[in-house]
């Protein structure tokens, strides 16, 4: 099939979660890579050829021979993990010409030690997430700002996206693989759900952020493509539970990523 390589990496996290292979995390202040070293080691067992990127890049892991890419995001549970932040790219399923893959692991939030398990796990192309592939992530500055005139305003964007824990039912405490519907079936893999996500009526193109008010407004045009529906197929390794995995409602979905914005917006504050 056309996306191998990543079944190949999935069924190597899901042989590591197996057989216990825990996450490492030598230090305290090693907040965010000891699951993305958890993954590249999985990388590794496949005999696949990856870059050896440096951190805070994007993706994070690049595979040599197949323009496929994977991007880490682990989640400590209990606590924050319906949706995540992202201060450097706008999730999709392309970048520069690779595919992108993304790689949600939850393990737990206060563990008794320095190594732990990874409790569950969803691997996902970038268009279950969100398959606009026409934007470019840039940050931009104006000048002049302040009584003096010599103040600079830096516009960073910051996305909250939902992570698939967040979007799907019946994906917490396994191991699952979301793949585009096209992709043909694979012999060592079970299918457990078919899921279709709908484009929304309009686009966000734009927006405002008054200085004197503090309000923040969107410009927004209709959507060319709304309504069409982009299907994704759910899988699971043989032998893994076959509980079926459903999306959760739009409204429950826009509610709870509207809440992570609000709080990330007290935490600022």
């Amino acid at each position: 099939m056309p996306s191998a390589p990543v079944v190949q990496v999935f069924e190597r996290c899901v042989a590591a979660m197996r057989s216990g292979l825990l996450i490492h995390q030598p230090s305290r202040t090693d907040k965010e890579f000891h699951f993305q070293n958890w993954f590249q080691a999985r990388i590794v067992e496949t005999g696949l050829n990856c870059d050896q990127r440096g951190r805070n890049t994007y993706p994070d892991f690049c595979l040599v021979d197949s323009a496929d890419g994977f991007e880490v995001k682990g989640l400590a549970y209990p606590g924050r993990y319906l949706n995540y932040d992202s201060n450097s790219q706008v999730p999709s399923g392309e970048h520069r010409g690779r595919a992108i893959y993304y790689v949600f692991g939850r393990y737990p939030a206060k563990p008794d030690g320095d190594r732990y398990p990874v409790l569950d796990l969803v691997i996902c192309h970038g268009d279950f997430l969100n398959a606009r592939h026409d934007y470019k992530h840039l940050n931009r500055s104006v000048r002049g700002f302040g009584s003096y005139g010599d103040i600079m305003i830096r516009d960073r964007k910051m996305y909250v996206a939902p992570t698939p824990f967040g979007l799907i039912e019946g994906v917490a405490h396994h191991a699952t693989l979301i793949l585009p519907d096209q992709a043909s079936r694979h012999g060592g893999m079970i299918q457990v759900g078919t899921l279709v996500r709908q484009e929304s009526a309009e686009l966000i193109v734009g927006y405002h952020f008054d200085l004197r008010t503090n309000d923040l407004t969107s410009d927004r045009v209709p959507n060319p493509g709304a309504g069409r529906q982009h299907a994704f197929t759910a899988w699971r390794v043989k032998g893994d539970p076959a509980d079926a995995v459903t999306l959760r409602p739009p409204r429950e979905v826009e509610q709870a990523t509207a809440n992570a914005a609000a709080e990330a917006d007290e935490d600022e504050g």
